[in-house]
């Protein structure tokens, strides 16, 4: 992938052609293909992260789900007769913490707070370090890669 660029030439804007990925995708003079590897890695590990935050915040709704419907549940177990035992789930499940000491709510920010903040932020300052702050370099080289130059749907940009 090193360095390829794009042959194919589209009309832009105003009927200039257009080569090649933007200019925000192309690796910055001098960089190399293990700074541009690398950087790819940390992306994908902070892809990696960003879907697992997603999970996270999955699980902070479907807690906060559960521990509404068993609100309704406890509710019609009393109207069922069941006074008993609506007041052994409320008083031992309902508001109850998920992890020691936390709510669902508490979990989320401590991973956005010093999990994925901190890793955004690195992998941010590793690409301003070392490619002009530039994103998705390996991506871009892949695209011009495996693309089909020349033909429609296939366009770099």
């Amino acid at each position: 992938m090193a360095g390829r660029r794009d042959s194919g030439h589209r009309p832009g804007l105003g009927g200039a052609v257009l080569t090649g990925p933007d200019p925000a995708h192309l690796r910055p003079d001098g960089v190399s293909d293990a700074t541009v590897s690398a950087l790819g890695k940390l992306s994908e590990a902070l892809e990696a992260v960003e879907a697992a935050r997603g999970h996270l915040y999955a699980f902070h709704r479907l807690c906060g789900t559960a521990d509404l419907t068993l609100g309704d549940a406890v509710a019609e177990l009393r109207e069922a007769g069941h006074a008993d035992l609506a007041d052994r789930v409320e008083t031992e499940l309902v508001g109850r913490n998920v992890l020691e000491g936390r709510w669902s709510f508490q979990v989320v920010e401590d991973y956005d707070e010093h999990y994925w903040s901190a890793f955004r932020d690195l992998e941010r300052a590793a690409r301003d370090e070392l490619v002009e702050g530039r994103r998705h370099l390996y991506e871009s080289e892949m695209k011009e890669d495996r693309r089909t130059h020349g033909r429609r749907h296939h366009e770099s940009r």
